[in-house]
C-alpha cells in the first residue's frame, strides 16, 4: 500500500508552517493603536475595552481603532490583503467611518501554519466591535484555506459599516498543506466546523460585556468553504444563530457528489479539449456531463492553470490519503493514465474509509433557521448543479424549504476579480451578497419573506458598474 502522509496527534493540531504568508506590516500594529489623551480619558471607542475579553482564548489583543473597515486596517496593519486577493472587485467601494475596538488573538492550538502577526500560531480569529452598534453579530469562517482576514472585503466591511459586530476565524487550517492536521482522514476540515462554534459561543460572550446586552441578532454568513460552515452552522447548532448567508457554499455528501467527484473528469477530459482536434468535441460533452455547463468555457484556461488541480490535491490529500501518498500537492496536470494522477481519481471506487471520512463534514439539508443561498451559474470550480442545486433539493427534502431561499445568479463565477478580467460577462457576486442580507434582515426583523426562490437574469446591456451594485432578488 502506498505511503499516507504523516498526520499528526489530534488536540486540533498541524505541523510545522510552509507557507511563507507572514503579515509584515503587524509590527507597526501597536503603533495604530489609539493613544490615551493626557488628561487619561479613554476615546469613546476605547470604551469598555478592558471589559472585551475572548473567553477561552490563549492570547489576545484589544486595540482601539478610529476606523474598523479596510480603508483604515490596511494601513493600521490590523488586516492581510493577501487574506483576500482574487476574491472581490477591483471597483468595490470600501465603507468608511467606523471607529471602535478590534480584538486579535487565538485558541488553544499547538499547530503553526497561520503566519499573521508573527505568531505562528492557528484557530487565530478577529473581532471587531463598532462603537455604533446595531444590536447585531456576524460570524464566519475563511473560504478555501485562507486566513481570518479573508472575508473582509468582501463583508467584513459592509459588516461593521451596518453596525454589527463582526467575528472571523481562520478555522484552524491554513495553507495547501491543511491536510497534514488531524489523527485520521476528515478531521482537519472537522475543525472547522469546531472553530466556527468556538468563536461564535464567544463572541457573543465579547459583544454581552462591551455593549452591556446580548445580541438580539447573530447571523452565519461565509462564501465558498465558509459557506459550507454556515449550512453545517445552521444544521447541527441553530441554538447559536438566527439566520445565515451562503455564498456558494461546499457541498460535502458521502455518496457524492462532491468536489472529489466533479474535479477529476475535469482535469480528465479539458486537455483533450483545449488540444482541438477529433476528440474535442467528446470531450467536450464530457466537461458538461461533469457539470461544466455550455457558456463558460472561457473560464476554463484559468481554472485548469489555477483551480483544479490544486484544490482536487489537497482535498483528496486530506479525505483520501492512501490514493497516491504524496505528502505535498502533488505533480499538476499529469495525463489520463500516469499512475497514482488525480485525473484518474474514481471517488466511487475507492474503499469506504474514504467516505468515512468525508461523513464526518456531510451535510444533510436539515436547517434549523433561515438560510439565503445564492450561487453563480459560470462557477466552474463548484458547480452549481453539483453543489447548490443538489443541496437546495436536500433541503426540501428534510421539509424545510420554508426555511430556505436560493437563487442561481446568471453568469456568477466563483471569485469576483474575474468579473474584472472578463467585463460584461462575468458578473460579481458581492451586491447578491449585500441583496441576500438586506432580505433575511427584514424577514427576522418584520417577517417579510424573501423573494421565492428563482434564478436571477443577467440583466439586459447593464454596465460593469451597475453589475457591480445591482442584484435584485425579485429577478
Amino acid at each position: 500500500m502506498p505511503r499516507a502522509p504523516q498526520r499528526h496527534h489530534r488536540r486540533w493540531l498541524r505541523p510545522a508552517a510552509v507557507a511563507a504568508a507572514a503579515l509584515t506590516a503587524w509590527t507597526a500594529a501597536p503603533s495604530a493603536a489609539a493613544p490615551l489623551p493626557p488628561d487619561g480619558t479613554r476615546p469613546a471607542h476605547c470604551s469598555r475595552i478592558d471589559a472585551a475579553k475572548v473567553p477561552g482564548a490563549s492570547h489576545q489583543q484589544a486595540y482601539c481603532l478610529d476606523e474598523l473597515t479596510t480603508a483604515g486596517t490596511v494601513a493600521s496593519g490590523h488586516t492581510d490583503p493577501a487574506d483576500w486577493a482574487g476574491l472581490t472587485p477591483e471597483g468595490l467601494a470600501t465603507p468608511r467611518g467606523v471607529p471602535g475596538i478590534q480584538i486579535d488573538g487565538y485558541f488553544p492550538d499547538t499547530s503553526t501554519t497561520n503566519t499573521n502577526h508573527g505568531w505562528n500560531h492557528d484557530s487565530q480569529f478577529v473581532i471587531r466591535l463598532p462603537d455604533h452598534w446595531n444590536g447585531g453579530l456576524v460570524v464566519s469562517g475563511a473560504p478555501g484555506v485562507r486566513e481570518q482576514y479573508a472575508n473582509d472585503r468582501a463583508f467584513g466591511d459592509w459588516a461593521v459599516s451596518q453596525g454589527y459586530a463582526f467575528a472571523a476565524t481562520d478555522k484552524g487550517a491554513t495553507s495547501a498543506t491543511f491536510h497534514r492536521d488531524g489523527e485520521a482522514p476528515g478531521d482537519a476540515l472537522a475543525e472547522g466546523n469546531h472553530r466556527v462554534t468556538q468563536l461564535t459561543r464567544a463572541a457573543r460572550q465579547v459583544v454581552a460585556r462591551r455593549y452591556q446586552r446580548p445580541p438580539s441578532r447573530t447571523l452565519a454568513m461565509g462564501m465558498s468553504n465558509g459557506g459550507y460552515l454556515v449550512r453545517w452552522q445552521l444544521e447541527n447548532h441553530p441554538e447559536l444563530y438566527d439566520g445565515g448567508v451562503d455564498w456558494e457554499g461546499t457541498l460535502w455528501r458521502t455518496e457524492g457528489p462532491n468536489l472529489l467527484t466533479f474535479l477529476p473528469p475535469a482535469l480528465r477530459h479539458y486537455p483533450a479539449y483545449a488540444a482541438g482536434g477529433a476528440g474535442a468535441e467528446q470531450a467536450h460533452r464530457a466537461m458538461e456531463a461533469a457539470g461544466y455547463p455550455a457558456g463558460s468555457e472561457f473560464l476554463w484556461p484559468f481554472h485548469h492553470q489555477y483551480y483544479w488541480d490544486l484544490t482536487q490535491r489537497i482535498y483528496r490529500e486530506e479525505l483520501d490519503p492512501e490514493f497516491d501518498g504524496a505528502t505535498e500537492a502533488g505533480t499538476p496536470f499529469c495525463a489520463p493514465g500516469t499512475p497514482a494522477c488525480d485525473a484518474d481519481y474514481a471517488y466511487a471506487d475507492r474503499p469506504g474509509k474514504v467516505r468515512k471520512a468525508v461523513a464526518k463534514i456531510a451535510l444533510t439539508g436539515r436547517i434549523g433557521k433561515p438560510l439565503i443561498s445564492f450561487h453563480g451559474t459560470y462557477d466552474v470550480l463548484l458547480p452549481i448543479s453539483r453543489s447548490s442545486d443538489v443541496y437546495a433539493r436536500l433541503v426540501r427534502r428534510e421539509g424545510r424549504g420554508h426555511l430556505h431561499r436560493y437563487y442561481r445568479v446568471e453568469a456568477g463565477t466563483h471569485v469576483d476579480s474575474l468579473a474584472d478580467a472578463f467585463p460584461g460577462r462575468v458578473r460579481p457576486l458581492v451586491p447578491c451578497h449585500r441583496s441576500a442580507a438586506t432580505a433575511l434582515e427584514r424577514w427576522l426583523d418584520h417577517g417579510v419573506r424573501p423573494p421565492s426562490s428563482r434564478a436571477l437574469k443577467l440583466p439586459e446591456g447593464a454596465g460593469p458598474e451597475k453589475l457591480l451594485t445591482h442584484c435584485p432578488l425579485n429577478g
